[in-house]
C-alpha cells in the first residue's frame, strides 16, 4: 500500500477553499475552547474547593445541550445554514469576552461560570450539527469522509494541546491570558464562516416534501427528524452502537479509581491515563487515509467499535501499566476509525433537507452517551471496583457491536458510493 493512501487525507483542504477556511477557524477556536474549559474548571476548584461544585460544571452543559441541539438541527433544517452559524460564532465571541471579564473582576463567586458555561454549551450544540451538515454540502465521496477525519483529528489535537497551553500559562501568568486567548481565537472561527456559501435547507425539495408531511412547528419538525431515524435502520443502527460503546465501555471516569487500585495513586501515573487514549486517537487521525478511503465503511465501523470494548476490557484486566497506556492507545485509534466511519455513513444516507436534525440527533448520542457512561461506571465501580467495571463494560460492549452488526444487515454492507 502507497504510503500517501495511507497517510491523512488532505485533499479536501486543497480542494475546498470554503472547508479549509471552516477547518482552520474551528481548529484554532477550538484550542482555544479547550483552554478555557481547562481554566474555568481550575478558577471553580480554586475558589470553592469543592468536588460538587466542579461536578455542577457538568449539569449546567448538559441541560442546554439537550435542549439547544434538538433545536439547533431543527435550524439547520430550515433556516440559511450560513445565516445561522455566522450569528452563533458572533454570540461565541461574546460569550467568551464575558467569561474573560467575570474572571477578571470577581474573586470568589462563580455563579457567573455556571451562567456562562450554560449559554457557551448552548452555542456549541447549535453550531455543531450546523457544521456537520455544512460539510456534507460542501464535499462528498472519500473527500467528504477525508474532511470529516480532519475534523475529528483536530478535535483530537485540541484536547492534548489544550489543557497543557492553559496549565503553562496558568502557572507563567495567571487565568486571564488563557480566556483572552480563547476570545481572540473566535476572530478565526468568524474568518472561517464567513467564506460558506449560502445554503437554504428549506428549499431543498426533501425539506419541502417534508413540511407539506409535516406542522411547521419546531416540535413537530424535530419530531419529522427522529421519524425519519427510525425509519431508516442503518442509521439507528449507527446511532445505537454509539450509545452502546459510550455507555458501556467510557473509562475516563474509571481511571483515578483504576490508578488507585493498580499503581498506587500516583498523580504522575494518572496523568499518563488519558493522554494514551488521545495520543491513540491523534496517531490514527494522521494514519486516516486508509479509513477515509475504505468502502466498506460499514464493516469498518463494526470491527473499530468491538475492537474498542476489546481494548477497555484488556485495559480493566491486564495488571502493568505499559500494558494498560498500549491497550488504551489502541482504543482510541478505534474511536477514530468508528467515529469517522460512522458521521460518512450518516452523512452519505442523509437527504439534505434532513441533514440538520440527523447530525444533530448524532451530536446529541455522542456528546450525552460519555456522561452516561460516566454514571454507568461510576455505579458498577462503587459495588465491586474499578478494574471489573471497565472490563465487564468493555467486554459486553464489543459482544453487542456484534449483535448490533447481525440485526442490522444493512450496516455490515454497507458500501461507500
Amino acid at each position: 500500500m502507497a504510503l500517501g493512501n495511507l497517510l491523512v487525507d488532505l485533499r479536501p483542504l486543497r480542494r475546498s477553499v470554503p472547508f479549509r477556511r471552516l477547518w482552520a477557524g474551528n481548529s484554532i477556536s477550538g484550542i482555544g475552547s479547550a483552554m478555557a474549559a481547562f481554566t474555568v474548571t481550575w478558577l471553580v476548584w480554586s475558589r470553592t474547593h469543592s468536588a460538587a461544585a466542579v461536578g455542577a460544571i457538568g449539569l449546567a452543559q448538559l441541560v442546554p445541550m439537550i435542549v439547544f441541539t434538538l433545536l439547533g438541527g431543527h435550524w439547520a433544517d430550515r433556516y440559511d445554514r450560513r445565516t445561522l452559524i455566522v450569528a452563533v460564532r458572533w454570540a461565541q465571541l461574546a460569550a467568551a469576552a464575558a467569561m474573560t471579564v467575570t474572571a477578571l473582576t470577581t474573586t470568589h463567586a462563580v455563579w457567573g461560570f455556571y451562567l456562562l458555561i450554560a449559554v457557551e454549551s448552548a452555542l456549541v450544540s447549535i453550531s455543531q450539527p450546523v457544521t456537520q451538515a455544512f460539510v456534507a454540502t460542501l464535499l462528498d465521496g472519500e473527500l467528504r469522509s477525508a474532511a470529516l477525519a480532519l475534523n475529528h483529528t483536530a478535535g483530537q489535537v485540541t484536547v492534548l494541546l489544550g489543557p497543557l497551553a492553559a496549565g503553562l500559562l496558568l502557572a507563567a501568568a495567571g487565568p486571564g491570558w488563557a480566556l483572552v486567548f480563547n476570545t481572540l481565537s473566535f476572530s478565526a472561527a468568524l474568518y472561517g464562516v464567513f467564506g460558506l456559501p449560502r445554503h437554504d435547507a428549506s428549499g431543498t425539495s426533501d425539506a419541502k416534501e417534508q413540511s407539506r408531511a409535516d406542522a411547521p412547528s419546531p416540535l413537530a419538525q424535530i419530531a419529522a427528524g427522529i421519524r425519519f431515524v427510525t425509519r431508516t435502520p442503518i442509521v439507528a443502527a449507527l446511532l445505537l452502537a454509539d450509545l452502546n460503546a459510550t455507555v458501556l465501555a467510557m473509562p475516563v471516569a474509571l481511571f483515578p479509581v483504576l490508578n488507585a487500585e493498580r499503581f498506587g495513586g500516583s498523580p504522575t501515573t494518572l496523568g499518563l491515563l488519558a493522554p494514551a487514549l488521545g495520543l491513540g486517537g491523534v496517531l490514527a487521525g494522521f494514519l486516516s487515509g486508509r479509513i477515509t478511503r475504505a468502502r466498506r465503511q460499514g464493516l469498518v465501523m463494526v470491527v473499530a467499535s468491538a475492537v474498542w470494548g476489546l481494548g477497555i476490557m484488556g485495559a480493566g484486566l491486564v495488571p502493568g501499566l505499559p500494558a494498560v497506556l498500549a491497550l488504551l492507545a489502541v482504543t482510541g485509534a478505534a474511536d477514530v476509525a468508528s467515529v469517522v466511519s460512522r458521521a460518512s455513513i450518516i452523512q452519505a444516507v442523509t437527504p439534505d433537507g434532513y441533514r440538520g436534525r440527523v447530525s444533530a440527533l448524532d451530536f446529541l448520542v455522542g456528546a450525552g452517551g460519555p456522561k452516561l457512561g460516566d454514571l454507568r461506571a461510576g455505579f458498577v465501580a462503587q459495588a465491586t471496583s474499578g478494574w471489573f467495571s471497565m472490563a465487564i463494560g468493555g467486554a459486553v460492549s464489543a459482544v453487542l457491536a456484534v449483535v448490533i452488526a447481525g440485526a442490522v444487515p444493512a450496516l455490515r454492507r454497507y458500501r461507500a458510493g
